[in-house]
Order: C-alpha cells, then sequence, then structure tokens
C-alpha cells in the first residue's frame, strides 16, 4: 500500500513537516461531524408511526437512521445471495 506511507528523505527520515492529506482528511472529517450534528438539530420533530397493531411517536431523525441501517443490511443480504446463486450457476 504505497500510497500509506510517508515520504522519505535521501537520509531516510520521515517528511513530517507537511502532511497535505492529513490535513484533507480532518478538514473532511470535521465538515462531516458539523453536517451530522446540523442533521440532527433539523430532524427534532416527533412523529406518529403506525404499524398494524401499534401506533409509536418517535422522532424523525431515529426514524431516518433506522431506515438506512434496515436499507443497509437489506443490501448486504441481497448482495450475498446473489453471489451464492452466481457460484450456483458456474459450479453446475
Amino acid at each position: 500500500m504505497q500510497f500509506l506511507r510517508r515520504q522519505r528523505d535521501a537520509a531516510g527520515r520521515l517528511d513530517e513537516d507537511w502532511q497535505p492529506r492529513l490535513y484533507g482528511r480532518l478538514v473532511v472529517l470535521g465538515l462531516l461531524i458539523a453536517y451530522v450534528v446540523a442533521f440532527i438539530f433539523e430532524n427534532t420533530k416527533h412523529v406518529a408511526v403506525h404499524f398494524v397493531l401499534f401506533t409509536t411517536h418517535v422522532s424523525i431523525v431515529w426514524l431516518i437512521l433506522l431506515n438506512l441501517a434496515l436499507g443497509a443490511v437489506g443490501g448486504i443480504l441481497l448482495a450475498q445471495l446473489e453471489r451464492r446463486r452466481r457460484r450456483r450457476r458456474a459450479a453446475q
């Protein structure tokens, strides 16, 4: 993994003066954290969720995050199912 290694000078010392990749990652991480905090504060309203047998009240942010998690798990499971089907077809 050549791109993860820091550059060395002619004497073999690490160049630790300016690390643009590190600072870029820190800026992106900071922006991502600010976006998540703003997302949570903007979606604090409570809504009613109606299931077949009962109704519950939940904050919109939790509803969005629950749907995101369910979609990710469903996508992973469907990808595994498709991979299994392809293996079976290749074995036949």
